[in-house]
């Protein structure tokens, strides 16, 4: 969780010494960055580590080991697609988001980078959920760790510049990225085929469509919750841009903070996930649920204190990025409005991934869609009746109480009982 926090303050940093154009290419293609990220560690991680951890509870351990090829394959399909998607599209994508000019130029420059290496990312995503599914929170942890640590220092370099080594921009900070989470993909790969693995990796596992559905049918409906988060920040975005590069740098500075709540939300809700599979797989409903609403109250409670201490400084944030008076105006704005919020966000977040363990999950996703359409409806309105960025940052303060609200009435009464 601090690493996270480490990682989103450096890069925003980094960032912001490119310039305003290079923050406002960033809050372009940072969403879509954090959809990969949420998609493949969070909604398909998430279906991992609930296949195994349910697999395990109830003592069937060869469906568990069989299950780590059917993750890893699952991993590379996906992280392909990301890769063609991003190679042939992108341009049009993030156009279609408003991107125009040099800050479309910025955005380009960070996305082709990234993107290219989307196999390793899903695979580094994808294998830490198999370990943790086994109950193994120690070595994930420690190797994210070290991915973290690595991208703050090899993207500074070669995004910033260091003795004979060029500034390459904002490649040069994506090649940070796509160079740590190739190293992590390759320890995780060595360390499932290794004996210190409970689980095992074996290419020779005979392929089963009943195990990539055990996966697919948590992960792939957890991802149409993702999907709705992100398609949310996408609109947004795309309004904001209609207010100048200015008003979009500091509404991504707002953003990155949000996104980096995701995280924290993340540590809570990925010890919950396994907790309360294993405890749902032995027949335990009662325990799973209060695991459930321990780990959501924990992260409400820091996630909304961190909100309120935005709310009321949103300098200790804004300023570590820009010095610009409109781009700061904008950021302090969105936290004035939104940071009270965030700890409903993060109890609905929370109760989203307990509810992968239990394999529940139409609540948490009705829940998010009912957000993205009021964000939606709210913002078309705005841009027609000639809305400020104020409002619409209302909007999205609005849908995150809703959000929190609906996904634990959901998770309240829904039976979890097999």
């Amino acid at each position: 969780m601090t690493a996270a926090a480490l990682v989103s303050i450096a890069e925003t940093w980094y960032v912001g010494q490119l310039g305003i154009m290079s923050l406002a290419g960033m809050a372009l293609v940072f969403p879509l960055v954090m959809l990969q990220q949420m998609l493949s560690a969070g909604s398909m991680g998430g279906g991992i580590t609930s296949a195994i951890s349910r697999a395990l509870g109830s003592g069937n351990s060869a469906k568990a080991n069989a299950l780590v090829l059917h993750a890893a394959l699952i991993a590379l399909g996906i992280g392909l697609f990301f890769t063609l998607l991003f190679s042939l599209f992108g341009p049009s994508i993030f156009s279609a988001l408003g991107g125009k000019d040099e800050a479309l130029e910025q955005c380009l420059l960070y996305a082709r980078v990234v993107f290219a290496g989307a196999i390793c990312i899903w695979l580094t995503n994808s294998l830490a959920a198999v370990i943790r599914g086994s109950g193994n929170m120690r070595t994930p942890s420690k190797c994210l760790l070290f991915t973290c640590l690595a991208q703050v220092i090899l993207s500074a370099i070669f995004g910033l510049g260091l003795g004979p080594i060029p500034s390459f921009g904002m490649a040069g900070i994506a090649a940070g990225v796509l160079i740590s989470f190739t190293g992590s993909a390759l320890y995780f790969l060595w360390f499932l085929r290794s004996k210190n693995s409970t689980l095992r990796l074996s290419f020779s596992s005979p392929l089963s469509k009943e195990l990539f559905l055990d996966i697919l049918k948590v992960g792939g409906i957890s991802s149409i919750s993702t999907v709705l988060t992100v398609a949310t920040i996408l609109i947004v975005t795309r309004l904001v841009s209609n207010f100048g590069p200015e008003a979009l740098a500091g509404y991504g500075i707002g953003t990155r903070l949000e996104f980096l709540l995701v995280p924290m939300t993340f540590a809570f809700g990925v010890a919950c996930l396994p907790m309360v599979g294993m405890a749902l797989g032995a027949n335990m409903v009662e325990r799973a649920k209060k695991v459930a609403w321990m780990g959501a109250l924990m992260s409400a409670a820091l996630v909304g204190s961190i909100g309120l201490v935005v709310m009321v400084r949103p300098g200790l944030w804004a300023n570590l990025f820009s010095s610009n008076p409109m781009v700061l105006a904008s950021a302090s704005q969105y936290f004035w409005v939104v940071g009270p919020c965030y700890g409903f966000f993060a109890l609905g977040l929370c109760l989203y991934f307990a509810s992968q363990g239990a394999g529940k999950l139409w609540g948490p996703v009705m829940a998010g869609t009912f957000r993205l359409v009021l964000v939606s409806a709210g913002g078309v309105w705005l841009s027609q009746n000639n809305g400020s960025a104020e409002q619409m940052f209302m909007v999205i303060a609005i849908g995150m109480v809703c959000y929190g609200v609906l996904t634990a009435l959901a998770v309240w009464k829904t039976n979890w009982a097999r």
